[in-house]
């Protein structure tokens, strides 16, 4: 019996921890293998072998029984010691005998795990736990947190603005009585505290970043806090109305800016966990005529997951304007309170802090971004980081191929019409060797007709692209032209009557046409999205690199309906040498697209291009607004005067700087 695949056992290891046992030996069960024996002198008879074949004792002999049967007791010898160990690793339950003695060895019951009950929790955190750090494991991250609180303080905190403007504008309007202006006072005051607690957590959140070393504006807004309510201590022994409707407007657009930054990188990253293959954005300079070319290669995960997340330079200019107007307000505050008292430095402090943060300003930055990120998402597309914005900008031109402008399988045969005596497969073996050494789109149309024929490709000599429509070359030491009809009118090709087709090439050979293909060039809407967009803006021109000729300036423009004029048509040399320019795998990667369709890649390009003006134009703004807010506080500190200090006046300044604020964030549409 082969013991390789048993268990080894060491004799003396047996001998010692279990010593003598029952002679008697259990019965094997039925389909089991039997027990084996394990003898002190196993190799007693080998030492003297036997002239003559003798048949083995009785003791020596172990017999096997058939399968479904028991297997006879064998006795053991007399005089030797034997040591039973069971192999078995299952054991068959049977009915208890009492001459049996009990096995050497307790095979372990075999554990039997219990099964997992499904809960869509526990499984979110199973996966996550299985996910490498990227954008699959930041965007569950995020799913987890959710909006739902964050979407219900920013509807209560609309509602709190709304009630507090309307008591301020009761209160404007001298239709609150005095006997009331308490009552008004204290339900300002405990909506400006339920305000901050719905944005609680933002709060708690900046005085963590200014334990990091970063000034934001909702640090801000969280000293702006602090000291309205100091102001509304100073209110109820005055019976003055605090400006707590300002507040909450802030505190308002404070949140909704906090929400657009979750949904867009939710998107940024559900965008990158769905890409099957990436292609990134570079600029490369001095690419063709002095200008720079935003040129595509492959991209990877790592060149958006290294600059997503560093601070954007206009957040970099609003958190140095935080510092500076905060230390402005605390400078008005101290001359007014010198100067009138320390309740007026105090009301002054407050309104100051207030008047210096128009509330559009929260959303300046975050808002043009969430408008953008909802079009980029549906193209499959994400900007790498400001950094990436900036340099998408400025004067450059972008190349475009045939497949951006008709993809795979838009471009399909319709039929084909001969003239002539010439053989039709020599004609379109003739077509096709020219067609393929020129490029471009029609190669593939071209290459399955041959193959359909079972025809050959030929060599071609003195090829030339004419660039009007037409190429040509000597096949077989035969002249051969290849284009539209009416280049082959202008190079002398009689075009008899009655073969005028739309969207045809045209194929003569020795001066004689030969055959007239019908092609049919489907416009895909994401190419003529791409051509219209990219033909949009000044700064930027297409330039077409491609090989098919029918592409010419006419036919884009009757196809796409686009300026032509706004396109640069190189001529094939030029091509030739524009597509085989190297590019630096050190060059940073500006966006990442998960599509190959020309609209993601212009969608990038313009996208980013709409975002920093929007962007800037918003900061600008703002800053214009608050400056303006500070010198106007700096006057009446000097002056002392508060009758242009009421919540009426603090809420009418910031909802006017609202509107220019908000109008211009729009400008990320125009993409």
């Amino acid at each position: 019996m082969d013991l390789e695949n048993n268990q080894d056992f060491d004799l003396e290891d047996i001998l010692k921890e279990f010593g003598d046992h029952p002679e008697e030996e259990p019965a094997a069960p039925a389909g089991q293998m039997p027990e084996l024996r394990l003898d002190e002198e196993p190799a007693a008879a080998a030492e003297e072998p036997s002239e003559e074949p003798k048949e083995p004792s009785l003791p020596d002999t172990q017999e096997f029984a058939p399968v479904g049967e028991e297997a006879p007791e064998a006795p053991p010898a007399a005089d030797e010691p034997t040591i039973v160990v069971d192999l078995s690793e299952e054991r068959t339950e049977e009915a208890p005998q009492p001459a049996v003695a009990e096995p050497a060895f307790e095979v372990e019951e075999e554990f039997i795990p219990a099964p997992i009950v499904f809960t869509p929790r526990s499984r979110l955190k199973e996966l996550k736990k299985q996910l490498v750090a990227g954008p699959e494991r930041r965007y569950y991250e995020l799913s987890e947190m959710g909006t739902g609180r964050l979407q219900a303080a920013l509807l209560v905190n609309v509602l709190v603005v709304l009630i507090c403007a309307g008591v301020t504008a009761l209160f404007a309007l001298d239709l609150v009585p005095e006997n009331r202006i308490k009552l008004v006072v204290f339900s300002q005051v405990l909506a400006m505290l339920v305000s901050a607690f719905l944005g609680s957590n933002l709060m708690l959140d900046s005085l963590g970043d200014l334990l990091k070393g970063r000034f934001t504006v909702n640090t801000l807004l969280t000293l702006t806090f602090a000291a309205c309510l100091i102001d509304s201590v100073f209110c109820l022994k005055e019976l003055r109305v605090p400006c707590c409707a300002a507040f909450s407007l802030e505190m308002t657009m404070a949140l909704w800016a906090r929400l657009q930054k979750h949904n867009t990188e939710m998107a940024q990253m559900d965008t990158m966990r769905k890409a099957v293959r990436l292609h990134g954005i570079v600029r490369v300079e001095n690419y063709y005529e002095g200008k720079d070319g935003l040129l595509r290669k492959e991209g990877e995960v790592s060149d958006f997951m290294d600059t997503y997340n560093k601070t954007p330079s206009p957040e970099v200019v609003q958190s140095v304007y935080a510092v500076l107007s905060l230390l402005v307000c605390i400078g008005i505050s101290i001359f007014a309170g010198m100067l009138h008292g320390l309740s007026m430095g105090v009301q002054i402090l407050s309104t100051s802090l207030l008047v210096a943060v128009p509330a559009s300003f929260f959303v300046s930055i975050s808002r043009p971004m969430a408008i953008l990120e909802t079009r980029l998402h549906m193209v499959g597309t994400v900007l790498c980081g400001w950094e990436g914005v900036k340099d998408l900008c400025g004067k450059a031109v972008f190349p475009i191929s045939d497949l951006d402008l008709f993809p795979q399988g838009s471009t399909k045969l319709n039929g084909v019409k001969f003239y002539g005596r010439r053989d039709p497969d020599e004609v379109v073996s003739y077509t096709a060797s020219v067609i393929h050494l020129a490029g471009g789109g029609l190669v593939p149309v071209f290459d399955q007709l041959l193959k359909s024929r079972n025809g050959s490709l030929y060599p071609v000599h003195s090829f030339r692209n004419y660039g009007d429509g037409g190429i040509g070359g000597e096949v077989d030491g035969q002249p051969v032209l290849v284009g539209t009809m009416a280049f082959l009118q202008d190079m002398g090709v009689e075009i008899p009557e009655g073969t005028m087709v739309n969207q045809a090439v045209y194929a003569a050979v020795d001066g004689e046409l030969c055959a007239v293909y019908a092609i049919s060039y489907a416009k895909m809407r994401s190419a003529a999205a791409g051509l219209v967009t990219l033909c949009g803006y000044r700064k930027l021109k297409p330039l077409k690199l491609s090989g098919d000729f029918m592409l010419t300036e006419s036919f884009l423009r009757s196809k796409f309906n686009v300026k032509t004029s706004r396109i640069a048509f190189p001529d094939r040399d030029t091509c030739q040498k524009l597509q085989q320019h190297p590019i630096d795998p050190e060059e940073p990667v500006l966006a990442l697209t998960t599509r190959e369709e020309l609209v993601s890649s212009a969608y990038a390009i313009t996208g980013a291009r709409a975002l920093r003006q929007a962007t800037k134009l918003g900061v600008i703004i703002h800053l214009i607004g608050g400056t303006l807010g500070l010198i106007i506080m700096l006057v009446l500190g000097y002056l002392g005067s508060t009758e242009l200090l009421t919540p009426a006046n603090i809420l009418l300044y910031q909802l006017i700087w609202a509107i220019p604020g908000l109008l211009v964030t729009e400008w990320a549409r125009i993409v």
